[in-house]
């Protein structure tokens, strides 16, 4: 994996706060990225990541592991260094520190948010965020586990902080129930999308003039009912509580998953704010070295790092997503 030299890091973080310097209007990037098992080598016992360990059935190893981590913070870099960086499946805070500090994201000052849930394999969601872009003064983890029926699962990660021109941004991250529990997955998926939703409205009229920005691996897509219902969408980009559901500035053609040969967006980022905020783009990443060739199919997908007992070397299942908004609040008429 090529590294880039810590100087040209920093003449390009220069750069690009020189540029918005420039502007009369604050920018703010956030980007989602679902990174597929970013485990530890160790075997935790309060958990299930036995097949993440060098005797387990993925022989995961150091090496591999430095592998994925710079792979990691390659594609933060030729992301531009977002100024957070929402993840899911992240084991705990030892990995998180070593994506931090054992790469030269250091250099740019990035530093995580993460608490352990009560999923059973022991993965969460986290933050990464640049200091000197998002100033955190508050986080907390949602718990939408139902202990009472025995279904345990991520917590969504609420952060709240405030950029360098004053403006408040609330996050919320979400990794929700996969389909592999059936009808009891749906009907979780449905009481978190409800609770999300919930919460957005309620951080929104907390901070009138905040951007509010849920981002998650929702393994379900816009048309199902978690979203369609349970965020309130209905085949709509905007709900009634004018939450917007960007996905669909993304390209039909493609998709953050691919699973059977179709693609889909299974991860979505929703937004709120008042009318000074403008949603400049959200991008689907999808370099080269993301990608390899389809199984006994034409086209690409996702370059895994392990693909069944096969170690892929890549780094996710998930592509990336890349948010940039502005604030022009600042701006005379």
């Amino acid at each position: 994996m090529k590294r880039f030299p810590l100087a040209f890091i920093l003449m390009f973080t220069a750069t690009v706060q020189s540029q918005e310097t420039e502007q009369s209007f604050s920018t703010f990037t956030a980007a989602w990225w679902n990174v597929e098992n970013l485990f530890d080598t160790r075997d935790d016992p309060h958990t299930a990541d036995d097949d993440f360990t060098p005797r387990g059935s993925y022989h995961w190893t150091r090496r591999k592991l430095t592998d994925k981590i710079n792979g990691l913070y390659k594609t933060l870099l030729q992301m531009e260094l977002p100024d957070v960086v929402g993840l899911a499946e992240v084991e705990n805070a030892w990995v998180m520190r070593e994506l931090c500090n054992a790469t030269p994201l250091r250099e740019a000052g990035y530093r995580y948010v993460h608490y352990d849930s009560p999923d059973r394999r022991g993965i969460d969601c986290a933050l990464l965020y640049r200091r000197d872009r998002f100033r955190v003064f508050y986080s907390k983890p949602i718990r939408v586990s139902d202990s009472a029926s025995g279904f345990y699962t991520r917590d969504i990660l609420q952060v709240e902080g405030v950029t360098p021109s004053g403006d408040t941004v609330v996050l919320f991250l979400n990794h929700w129930p996969s389909k592999r529990g059936g009808e009891e997955a749906d009907l979780h998926r449905m009481r978190i999308a409800k609770k999300l939703r919930a919460q957005m409205v309620k951080l929104q009229n907390r901070y009138p003039q905040a951007a509010v920005i849920a981002m998650g691996d929702m393994n379900t897509t816009a048309d199902e009912p978690a979203i369609a219902d349970g965020m309130g969408f209905r085949g709509d980009t905007v709900n009634p509580d004018g939450i917007r559901n960007l996905d669909y500035r993304l390209p039909d053609d493609w998709g953050s998953h691919k699973y059977q040969g179709q693609w889909r967006y299974i991860d979505a980022v929703f937004f709120s704010g008042d009318d000074s905020w403008r949603v400049n783009k959200l991008k689907l990443i999808r370099y080269d070295y993301l990608l390899t060739a389809e199984d006994h199919r034409p086209g690409v997908r996702p370059r895994r790092t392990n693909q069944g007992p096969k170690y892929e070397g890549g780094l996710s299942d998930h592509l990336p997503l890349l948010l940039r908004i502005s604030r022009f609040a600042n701006i005379k008429n």
